[in-house]
Formats: C-alpha cells, structure tokens, sequence
C-alpha cells in the first residue's frame, strides 16, 4: 500500500505530535462518519455519478507525514489513525477526502498532476467541507474576523499543492488564482456551500 502521506491529495491539520487512535479505534470512527448527513449525502451523489464506493473505499491507516487524511485515485481514501483523536476530525477529513473522490467521479479527466486540477479540487474540499469555518481557524490559532474563510482555503491551497512533485511555488500560486472564481463559486453536488 502506498503511504498515506503521500496520496494524490491530502488533508492537513496542525498537528504537534503523534497522538492519534489506533487503526481498529479510527476504523470505528470511520464507520460513525457515515451516519454524517453530509457524509451520506457525498457518498449517495457519488453512487449516483455512478462511482461505486464500496466497504474499503475509506480505510484507516498509519502515517508517516503529519496529515490528516488523503484520496488517492483508484485506491480511495486513507484517515491518519496515529493523527487524529476525536470523531469531528475523522468527520471532516472524510468529508474533505469525498468531496476529491466526488470531483475526480464528475470530471472523468482530473489530471492530479495537472496544478489547476488540483487546486480546483482543494478550493472546493476547503469551501464545501468546512475545514475553514470560523471555529476551527480559531482552534488553528488564525484569528481574523474579516475574509479568514477564503485567505484560510487559499493557504491551505498553497500548503496542499507544496506536496505535488509537479506545482512548483509559483505554478501552484499562478493556477490557483487562475481557477479560483470559477471553482470556489462551483458548489455540486450541493446547492450552496453547507
């Protein structure tokens, strides 16, 4: 298996240390994102675009790199057992991971090499899971009360596109301004942002 810290696209978080789960206690917790609404809801659209997502389709692994969580094309999406430590955080990197998983099931074509592509794709991970409401820029230590949601998706963009082998800095920064009206407005398979 490859090493969830380095899938096609991943979940970050801040993290200080290995304090995370077992992979039996995460695999349980993973189960329990399923009864999520919005879990629910991605995986039934995703059914409906007619991707198949099966029992492994979200796994629980070990990580060596301090993130969350990750998709990889083909394969599905692994949660950081050894990184994470509440049922919320399993609930948002799945939902993250899904709302790739959805993207790459409506697009046919992503090309995760393609620094545009992803950064579309991490635009509205970041939009549509609510990795950067409010709340949780505060627990990040970011406190700003004016337009901390975009400035948060953007530098999670940048942070995300770092670990492609094929977005330099200025490449990740130039696709993602270049894509991000039209991908930050892109809301499916939602009406509006949740």
């Amino acid at each position: 298996m490859e090493d969830a810290a380095s899938p096609n696209s991943g979940s970050d978080l801040n993290l200080g240390g290995n304090r995370g789960r077992s992979i039996e206690e995460c695999q349980d917790m993973i189960q329990r994102s399923f009864r999520n609404p919005i879990v629910k809801f991605l995986m039934e659209q995703m059914e409906k675009s007619g991707c198949r997502v099966g029992d492994n389709f979200v796994k629980a692994v070990v990580c060596t790199g301090p993130v969350a969580g990750g998709y990889t094309k083909g394969r599905g999406i692994t949660v950081c057992s050894n990184y994470l430590t509440i049922q919320d955080e399993v609930n948002q990197v799945v939902i993250h991971e899904l709302i790739h998983a959805y993207d790459e099931c409506r697009a046919k074509n992503l090309d995760w090499t393609n620094c545009a592509h992803h950064a579309c794709s991490e635009i509205r991970a970041g939009h549509l899971s609510g990795d950067c409401h409010f709340k949780r820029e505060l627990l990040r230590g970011f406190i700003k009360l004016r337009g901390h949601e975009q400035e948060c998706i953007k530098r999670r963009v940048l942070k995300s596109l770092r670990g492609n082998p094929y977005c330099s800095e200025v490449a990740a920064k130039d696709a993602m301004e270049a894509v991000w009206d039209t991908c930050y407005n892109d809301t499916k398979p939602f009406d509006r942002a949740p």
